[in-house]
């Protein structure tokens, strides 16, 4: 596995996926008129917002969570893991695996919440933090690795230019 998400071709895929999906997230935003939940840790902020939106805003958002919002973490995770993974040692993949399944849990509460099959909202107050944390860490990690595949590419440049 650890091959495969290193390779150029699945990280620019990987890439293409990550910018496409973030783009549907704000088209559908945009055209529904609503604000995502995925941010709001307070759980009485989250039952606040839901109550403000319309039943198709929550219906909407509801489908945007159980679709787009479980393709996301499945595309920014190992898009961040592999940066880390082609880069630098293993450890430092581990925010990027790490964030996977805390998202997707975050998108089981918020589906039950939205459809209004469940008020598990309370833990929203502990994993959108840790989502937050952890994706930022994970993101912070993989722009670093972009650093260090740039200098070891220039590097090699310049040593093939002095042998040469």
């Amino acid at each position: 596995m650890t091959k495969f998400l290193t390779k150029p071709l699945t990280l620019w895929i990987l890439f293409a996926l990550f910018i496409l999906e973030t783009i549907g997230f704000a088209a559908i935003m945009a055209v529904w008129d609503f604000e995502v939940i995925d941010e709001i840790s307070d759980p009485e902020k989250v039952r606040h917002h839901i109550a403000e939106m319309s039943a198709l805003q929550r219906t909407v958002h509801a489908w945007t969570t159980a679709t787009l919002d479980v393709a996301y973490p499945l595309t920014y995770g190992p898009l961040f893991a592999g940066f880390a993974l082609r880069a630098l040692k293993p450890i430092f993949a581990v925010p990027a695996i790490a964030v996977i399944p805390t998202d997707l849990t975050e998108g089981v509460v918020q589906v039950l919440a939205l459809t209004g099959s469940g008020d598990l909202i309370w833990l929203k107050a502990y994993l959108t933090p840790l989502k937050l944390v952890l994706f930022l860490i994970a993101m912070m990690i993989a722009v670093g690795a972009l650093g260090v595949m740039f200098l070891r590419r220039k590097q090699s440049k310049t040593d093939t230019l002095e042998d040469g």
